[in-house]
């Protein structure tokens, strides 16, 4: 009597298999194509192969008691994103794409963690920096499993969600994301979080020169930096990295006919 093959792997990158037999075809996912309008084209993609990046949304950079308002930064920029990813998010979940979590988690003993890393959070070597503790709470900055290192409250986390802790500006850089990312057969990634400029842009980037196509989600990223970043940011991402939209034409773009069955 034969026997069902079971699966290995995750799909769509998983076998079939048995004693006898490895089906390596690997079944495609069922394609949901949606016409997304952006700056300066439109787009058609393949919702099935999407997942969106949520980037650095964390209390270190958009909470008034962390890091980053700790050193004197204004905050209130590093919070606008938070209502339209709160929007954008169940919609995203509800057809299936991803919701992956990028955050800063370092290791307690900071092993992995160069001096120029280092310095870039504390450039005189007697402040606070990375793993030390909040004067207002104790928190360790950017540490995993910190008060300082979580997402804000503002944002829930699904237990369906990924979480991938980060060591660097880029969310590629020693870290499982495009393992991840293979696995689960993503083509097309989406781009939200701070700082649009620094850890945003570099994983963008890093995203485009692994073959990944890059979109940007303009209201549901910011920066602290001064506009001139911000707008710089928006330049190279739609002249050499990527495209450029907003939650609106996402909306817009999941009630297109082409996803939900409807006639054109």
């Amino acid at each position: 009597m034969n026997q069902p093959l079971r699966t290995l792997g995750v799909a769509p990158n998983a076998w079939m298999v048995d004693h006898a037999i490895a089906d390596i075809t690997r079944s495609p996912k069922t394609p949901q194509p949606v016409i997304l309008t952006t700056e300066t084209k439109t787009l058609r993609l393949d919702l099935a192969k999407a997942a969106i990046l949520v980037i650095d949304m964390q209390n270190d950079f958009c909470h008034p008691d962390g890091w980053l308002a700790h050193i004197g930064v204004d905050v209130t920029p590093a919070r606008q994103p938070i209502e339209p990813l709160n929007n954008l998010l169940p919609k995203l979940r509800h057809v299936n794409v991803p919701v992956i979590w990028v955050n800063w988690g370092n290791r307690p003993d900071l092993l992995n963690i160069s001096a120029a890393s280092r310095h870039v959070y504390n450039p005189t070597g007697d402040g606070v920096g990375l793993g030390d503790c909040l004067p207002k709470n104790g928190a360790r900055v950017l540490m995993a499993g910190s008060w300082a290192a979580a997402v804000v409250d503002e944002l829930p986390q699904l237990p369906e969600d990924i979480r991938i802790n980060k060591y660097r500006m880029s969310g590629f850089w020693d870290t499982p994301l495009d393992s991840i990312l293979r696995n689960l057969g993503i083509t097309t990634i989406f781009f939200a979080g701070v700082n649009a400029d620094q850890c945003v842009l570099t994983t963008l980037c890093d995203a485009n020169f692994l073959g990944y196509d890059c979109i940007l989600v303009k209201d549901c990223t910011a920066t602290t930096s001064p506009d001139y970043c911000w707008l710089a940011t928006l330049y190279n991402v739609k002249q050499c990295f990527g495209f450029v939209t907003d939650s609106q034409a996402i909306f817009t773009a999941l009630n297109h006919p082409k996803l939900t069955g409807e006639d054109d």
